[in-house]
């Protein structure tokens, strides 16, 4: 594996990397995957990476460039990619997804169709098929959007899947999978298969990598290059055995209601069918309950829609799980990646 090669593959031409790193981008994300390239190449043995904010306040953290480059080569592995295969580069290089790309198709003499994050996708009918590629889910949603699909492999991360995306995946050929991934690992540790006749609802953790579960029920990451071998997540986790695992939500999004546990993406999930809105499930205090689920729908109220939605969850959910109130909210909080900020959302409806 050769971490430094001399040339890269972009868009079909080999390019002398020395050369490229003298160049003026023409574009803000152009320019960021120039960045990345060149912290590639220096004479650091360390990249650095932002994570997300998802579980917490954003921080700048190194990772080892031979760990990085292993993450990278079980990837190219799990996908069987081979020598001057096309993949896609349409994830933004500030984040650890983005510079992956980049890795593989440095270590793996790949060919890198660089396409800006924010594209609409339909240059890529002008295309060869293309052997992998991840996105997020606004990027997905595009991507269905086109005559035709032309990705053989397509990875989905940065937040979780909504059951109605998960459904269209079921109509295409191109083989979809679910990433369960962090920056701290370098992202993804494991696949789960959306669609096909693989499909699945466990992941598969990649080589040499294995899970277990702590005292709380919470997935534990052991993997070569981690900080004693491991890392504790907060993700509350089901094993079938140590390579294969569901995740049934995070232990900090337990909802304790009159003593009794609840998951907020549990219900989520359960309601994921017919919610004609983007929507989360919380909690406020209750000085009976101690905690009370909540409903939050994001628009404008509507006593209509309201009423729709109370049906929903009559239906679909446990007598238990029943939300004790449903509030309008304008704009639900997330993070840059997508993903719905349930801290500031609790932080909401403290007040």
């Amino acid at each position: 594996m050769e971490l430094f090669p001399s040339h890269i593959t972009i868009n079909g031409q080999s390019e002398n990397i020395k050369e490229l790193l003298q160049q003026k981008a023409d574009s803000e994300w152009e320019q960021t995957w120039l960045e990345f390239l060149e912290e590639w190449y220096n004479t650091n043995d360390y990249i650095e990476v932002q994570t997300s904010g998802s579980t917490g306040t954003p921080k700048t953290i190194t990772l080892k460039k031979d760990f990085v480059a292993a993450s990278a080569l079980r990837t190219i592995r799990f996908f069987e990619l081979q020598d001057g295969d096309s993949i896609l580069h349409c994830l933004p290089s500030r984040y650890i997804a983005g510079k992956l790309m980049t890795v593989r198709a440095l270590i793996g003499k790949l060919d890198l169709l660089l396409i800006d994050p924010a594209s609409d996708f339909t240059k890529l009918s002008d295309n060869k098929p293309i052997k992998f590629a991840a996105m997020v889910i606004n990027q997905v949603t595009k991507y269905l959007a086109l005559p035709e699909q032309n990705i053989e492999n397509l990875l989905i991360g940065g937040s979780a899947i909504p059951k109605l995306l998960e459904d269209q995946l079921q109509q295409i050929s191109t083989q979809c999978y679910s990433s369960y991934a962090m920056t701290e690992t370098a992202t993804h540790i494991a696949l789960r298969q959306l669609n096909g006749s693989n499909k699945t609802d466990s992941y598969q953790c990649l080589d040499d990598i294995s899970v277990e579960l702590d005292e709380r029920d919470c997935i534990r990451i052991v993997m070569q290059g981690l900080e004693n071998g491991a890392i504790q997540t907060n993700d509350l986790g089901e094993l079938k055995d140590s390579n294969h695992f569901k995740v049934l939500g995070r232990v900090d999004n337990v909802i304790i209601s009159g003593g009794i546990k609840f998951l907020a993406e549990q219900i989520e999930e359960k309601l994921a069918k017919e919610m004609p809105l983007p929507y989360a499930i919380s909690s406020a205090p209750d000085k009976h309950l101690g905690e009370k689920i909540i409903l939050l729908i994001e628009g404008k109220v509507d006593g209509e829609v309201k009423t729709i939605i109370q049906n929903h969850c009559t239906k679909l959910l446990s007598k238990y799980e029943q939300p004790k109130d449903i509030r309008f909210i304008e704009k639900l909080p997330r993070t840059e990646n997508g993903k719905i900020d349930r801290k500031k959302l609790k932080l909401i409806l403290k007040n």
